[in-house]
């Protein structure tokens, strides 16, 4: 009888673990994985008009001169190229300059090491922690709004500038 009831307990206890710490019960659709932080930017796929685009990390970080910096990643996961025609905060339309082609599986990047575009909205006094709509206009995809929260400029988005350029590496001399 001794060892049916380590049995019984052994049993009864791998069931409560599994089920208590949701590995079993939930599976890939546990609550606890479906958890965004705050501080994440926001994602948004289109599929439009023949579209098929993945926004990711979308949001913008404040800046000390009153700018606010786009920081996102936009691929085109269809065949045929679209383009980016404009981005805008309500009447607040970012200057944008870099790389707004959205060729098939070639992302735009605004900001980071690999960045390719930048988009700026100068004078605007974003305050950090708020969340604001950003409108993109897309050639063939049209108008896409995605909610987005606004950054100080820290942790990993402190070498955010607000310099209207793209930094791009210099040119090799002519040989």
């Amino acid at each position: 009888m001794r060892k049916s009831k380590k049995v019984a307990i052994t049993t009864v206890s791998v069931a409560l673990a599994l089920s208590l710490t949701s590995c079993y019960g939930a599976g890939p659709n546990a609550a606890t994985r479906m958890i965004n932080r705050v501080t994440d930017g926001n994602e948004v796929d289109v599929n439009t008009d023949g579209s098929n685009l993945r926004v990711d990390n979308l949001l913008l970080v404040a800046t000390e001169d009153g700018s606010a910096v786009l920081v996102a990643t936009i691929n085109n996961r269809a065949e045929a190229t679209d383009q980016i025609l404009g981005i805008a905060v309500g009447s607040s339309q970012a200057v944008i300059t870099g790389e707004t082609k959205l060729y098939s599986n070639k992302p735009v990047r605004f900001e980071g090491e690999s960045a390719n575009a930048k988009a700026v909205f100068p004078g605007v006094n974003p305050v950090a922690g708020t969340t604001v709509d950003v409108t993109i206009g897309f050639a063939r995809a049209g108008l896409v709004k995605v909610k987005a929260i606004i950054r100080d400029k820290r942790d990993i988005y402190a070498n955010v500038t607000s310099g209207s350029k793209l930094a791009t590496p210099a040119a090799s001399p002519v040989k």
